[in-house]
């Protein structure tokens, strides 16, 4: 073989590779997954996962997948309607997010609930409108890295027998904080004021609203070390009346029948045009509780 045809054998070969993918991985897993005549392959789905995370895997790719089939019908929808050389993107959208929106505002009707609405949900769940509890807090930060396993170690010795002397003689809080805390709330003291959950990193917001008044009895674990934690007072939240939360419950019930008219939208466009393999995927996955406002 001449070395111009041995060149273009090679040439030949090494176009294929980068088309096919390398022969050494074997053929793709078959896709399982169609929406009409249209394959979505489990690349496809692995690619999209990356924004869908989730505690399983399971999880994440019945997500990524349901993310895909609405997406195909959606366009497959707009094309049919002609909507794309309607649309016309707003601030930083797609093209095809312009789409879907102009396609959602023409087949999916506002629905505001009535105040009548709104009141007989806050009457059958008046028990779950209250204000949040709170806590005002002081504390002594002794920070070490989470890698630091030798630095966590001593911020831990260091906060139990600051504790001790503290047990001994509370008024020396200010002191310590002052001279040995990592936080900037030292030149105060340790001062946090009056915290609300959910307002710190949730490990520290687990543990300290779970303490009664009072010096901690032990370290407190964050990810940014070990605190000593001085509970100066406790509220616990109390009952919100109708006016308080209207607004709340008529942004959630219009969010719900939203929702719901999403869905049974997306559902006849999915008899319309056909899906398979995604209940299989789906079932794979536990259903979600449900959630309120």
């Amino acid at each position: 073989m001449s070395s111009g045809a041995h060149r273009h054998v090679h040439d030949s070969h090494s176009h294929a590779a980068e088309v096919d993918g390398p022969r050494t991985l074997g053929t793709p897993p078959p896709c399982v997954l169609f929406v009409a005549d249209t394959p979505i392959s489990e690349a496809d789905i692995a690619r999209e996962m990356q924004h869908h995370r989730a505690g399983r895997p399971e999880e994440s790719r019945a997500a990524a997948a349901r993310a895909l089939v609405v997406r195909e019908l959606l366009r497959r929808e707009i094309a049919r309607l002609g909507l794309a050389t309607e649309a016309r993107a707003i601030d930083q959208e797609s093209a095809e997010e312009a789409a879907i929106r102009l396609l959602l505002e023409r087949e999916i009707a506002d629905r505001v609930p009535t105040e009548d609405d709104c009141r007989r949900y806050f009457e059958r769940n008046s028990e779950r409108f209250r204000s949040p509890d709170r806590i005002r807090v002081r504390h002594i930060l002794l920070s070490a890295p989470a890698d630091d396993v030798k630095g966590r170690h001593q911020a831990r010795l260091d906060a139990e027998e600051m504790i001790a002397q503290l047990g001994a003689n509370p008024v020396l809080f200010a002191d310590f904080a002052l001279r040995r805390s990592d936080c900037p709330s030292k030149s105060e003291g340790g001062a946090l004021g009056w915290l609300e959950r959910g307002q710190t990193t949730p490990e520290f917001d687990r543990q300290v609203f779970r303490l009664p008044v009072g010096l901690a009895a032990f370290p407190v674990e964050s990810r940014w070390g070990y605190h000593v934690i001085q509970v100066d007072a406790l509220e616990a939240g109390v009952p919100l009346g109708f006016d308080a939360v209207h607004g709340r419950i008529a942004d959630y019930l219009e969010l719900q029948v939203r929702q719901r008219e999403l869905q049974h939208y997306l559902e006849s466009l999915q008899e319309h045009y056909g899906v398979r393999g995604l209940a299989e995927i789906e079932a794979l996955v536990p259903d979600s509780p449900a959630s309120g406002p």
